[in-house]
């Protein structure tokens, strides 16, 4: 097993993985909020592609809001894993929704500061984050960029669980995981500093590679 330093050591190690789409005019690099934009930001100056926020918000049940029904993205997408949403009332999943919505709207206000929300159409998704747990909210991010309009979706984390990975793998088009150890744990493990990454850090690296 080997430890990061912190999410741009991670970012440098997945960039290397990810050199054929160096100078490729149609990659986008896209960082999950907030703990994949550090990671993302090194990928995107590697790979000399614009880089942009992909702000997925876990739709909660309302009694455990670590299991997901679902998920919602830009643009008004809303993704809903039918097996679980089931479970709920119409009105339960529209006040969880709407509340998700109203952070959705508040986040992508501070981060995006008055730039054009994200154009995915026709064009090369890249998705980072910094691990991959459950995948879950991957797997939602590789929804929310194909009903943006994305022709391609490439997942690209530095280190995941082995059964994610395979989840995750019958969705986008490529996964690429620098580490997935049999024993997986929190991805906290494999990082020296994983310090919860601001507001103010995401807007700083959308800002610096703009």
């Amino acid at each position: 097993m080997t430890t990061y330093r912190n999410r741009a050591d991670a970012g440098r190690v997945l960039a290397e993985r990810l050199t054929a789409l160096v100078g490729d005019p149609d990659v986008v690099v896209l960082g999950l909020v907030r703990g994949g934009v550090p990671v993302a930001r090194v990928v995107a100056e590697r790979l000399g592609a614009p880089l942009d926020v992909l702000v997925v918000r876990k739709l909660g049940m309302p009694w455990a809001r670590e299991v997901a029904f679902g998920a919602l993205g830009p643009g008004g997408v809303q993704v809903l894993n039918d097996a679980v949403a089931s479970r709920l009332s119409d009105d339960d999943i529209a006040e969880v929704s709407q509340r998700e919505q109203t952070e959705l709207a508040r986040r992508e206000r501070l981060y995006r500061g008055g730039r054009a929300e994200v154009d995915l159409t026709g064009r090369t998704a890249v998705i980072i984050d910094d691990g991959l747990a459950t995948g879950a909210t991957a797997r939602a991010a590789v929804e929310v960029a194909r009903r943006l309009g994305a022709h391609r979706v490439v997942v690209a984390v530095p280190v995941g669980a082995q059964e994610a990975y395979e989840l995750l793998a019958a969705e986008a088009d490529q996964v690429i995981c620098a580490q997935r150890p049999p024993e997986f744990g929190a991805v906290s493990v494999y990082y020296d500093d994983f310090h919860e990454v601001s507001d103010a850090e995401v807007s700083e690296a959308l800002t610096a590679t703009a």
